[in-house]
C-alpha cells in the first residue's frame, strides 16, 4: 500500500481580490495547506479563507527564511500590480529557498477610442505632468480626481495650484496636497456613480495607476464619457524569469501541474 501523499504547503502573497479567490479554492482542497500573507497596510482588510499572517517578512532574506522554516512547497505572488518591491523580494526569496514561484497579474486596462490617456512612468512623473505648462491639457489650477492610493500622495504634496479629490481606502499616512478633499471609499464602483462624482466635484482630469481589473475601471469609462483627460501611471516591470498567469484559475492550474510533477 502506498504512503499517504504529504500535504502541499502554499504561501499566497495577497491583498487583492485575486489572492482571496486563489486562497478560497486552495482551502477547499484537503491536499493543500494555504496561508495568505497580508502587508498590514489596510486597517480592515478583507480576509481570505485559510490561515492568514499579517506584516512584513524583513525583505527577501526574511521571506526565504520563512519559506524554509515552514517547509513551503509553492509560492504564489498575487500582490497588487504596483507592489513592485514585494514581487522582487518574492523572486529573490524563491531562488534562495528553492521554492517554485508564480506571479498572478491581472491584465492592465486597454485604451479604447474616445480615451484621452496621458502615460506617466511614476506618480512623480504624473505630478510633473500636472505642473507642466506645456502641453497645457489640464488647467494649472484644475480640479483633479486622484486615485493613486494613499501611499503615493507625497508625490503631489508640492502642487499648490490644483485642487484634488483624493480617494483611498484608509487615511493617508504622509504629506498630502494642500488643497484637497479626502474621500474614504472602497470599490467596486459603478460608471453612473463615478460620473456623478466627477460632475458634482467639477473634475477637470483624473490621475490613476494602471491597476487593471473591473473593480475600479468605471472611472475610466466615466472620464471617457465626460471627455476628461486621464493620466495613467504605468506598471513597474515584473521580475525576469518568473512565470506569470493572468487569473486565479491560472494560478490553481500552475499548482496542480507542480503537484503532479512532484508526486
Amino acid at each position: 500500500m502506498s504512503a499517504p501523499r504529504r500535504v502541499c504547503r502554499v504561501l499566497v502573497l495577497g491583498g487583492t481580490a485575486e489572492a482571496r479567490r486563489v486562497a478560497g479554492e486552495l482551502a477547499a482542497d484537503p491536499g493543500v495547506e494555504v496561508t495568505t500573507s497580508l502587508a498590514g497596510r489596510v486597517a480592515r482588510p478583507r480576509l481570505p479563507e485559510g490561515a492568514v499572517r499579517i506584516g512584513g517578512f524583513g525583505g527577501a532574506a526574511g521571506l526565504a527564511r520563512w519559506l524554509r522554516e515552514h517547509r513551503v512547497d509553492a509560492l504564489i505572488d498575487a500582490t497588487h500590480p504596483f507592489a513592485g518591491t514585494m514581487s522582487f523580494n518574492a523572486a529573490r526569496a524563491s531562488a534562495a529557498a528553492g521554492v517554485p514561484l508564480v506571479a498572478l497579474r491581472r491584465p492592465g486596462w486597454t485604451r479604447v477610442p474616445g480615451d484621452r490617456w496621458i502615460p506617466a512612468e511614476s506618480t512623480a512623473d504624473a505630478a510633473a505632468l500636472l505642473a507642466a505648462s506645456e502641453p497645457r491639457t489640464i488647467p494649472a489650477d484644475g480640479r483633479v480626481f486622484l486615485t493613486t492610493g494613499r501611499t503615493g500622495l507625497a508625490a503631489f504634496a508640492g502642487l499648490t495650484a490644483p485642487w484634488f479629490l483624493v480617494r483611498c481606502v484608509d487615511p493617508p499616512p504622509g504629506p498630502c496636497p494642500p488643497r484637497m478633499r479626502l474621500l474614504l471609499d472602497r470599490g467596486p464602483f459603478t460608471v453612473d456613480g463615478e460620473s456623478e462624482l466627477m460632475r458634482r466635484h467639477r473634475i477637470d482630469a483624473v490621475v490613476t495607476k494602471d491597476s487593471g481589473g473591473a473593480a475600479t475601471s468605471a472611472k475610466l469609462v466615466a472620464a471617457r464619457d465626460l471627455g476628461l483627460p486621464v493620466i495613467v501611471v504605468r506598471r513597474p516591470p515584473a521580475p525576469e524569469g518568473v512565470p506569470v498567469v493572468a487569473d486565479p484559475a491560472g494560478a490553481v492550474s500552475w499548482l496542480a501541474t507542480l503537484r503532479g510533477q512532484s508526486g
